[in-house]
């Protein structure tokens, strides 16, 4: 069950740290699709039960969709993700080892060992 959630549920809060801003217009710009959406999510699946999706989306939203523009960046949430990601901040880490978008979701009670998965409170 989502934390918190309500059909009425239009609003969520989700913050991005500049260096995620900068890698979604970077990404953005390589597409050649600088109008496309960057949607937000969460799937049932991992070990932990939940995994992040990110995937730019070309399509016009869905009547349900949540809309937030955060930079310029237009952004769709699912109703039923929303309420799983209230509260986060998407950032972009790179180093040596690895790159890619971390989601800091105050939602998430645990992690599994590879941190892919999470579960919530």
């Amino acid at each position: 069950m989502p934390p918190n959630f309500s059909a009425s549920h239009q609003m969520t809060n989700i913050q991005l740290t500049p260096s995620a801003v900068q890698e979604i217009k970077s990404q953005l710009a390589k597409r050649e699709t600088p109008n496309a959406y960057l949607r937000l999510g969460v799937r049932g699946s991992g070990c932990s039960g939940f995994t992040y999706a990110i995937q730019y989306e070309d399509t016009d939203p869905k009547e349900r969709d949540i809309r937030l523009d955060i930079e310029d960046i237009k952004i769709l949430i699912d109703p039923k993700s929303a309420a799983y990601l209230d509260g986060s901040t998407l950032d972009w880490k790179s180093s040596l080892m690895e790159q890619g978008f971390d989601f800091i979701n105050p939602n998430v009670a645990s992690q599994c060992g590879c941190g892919k998965s999470f579960s919530v409170k």
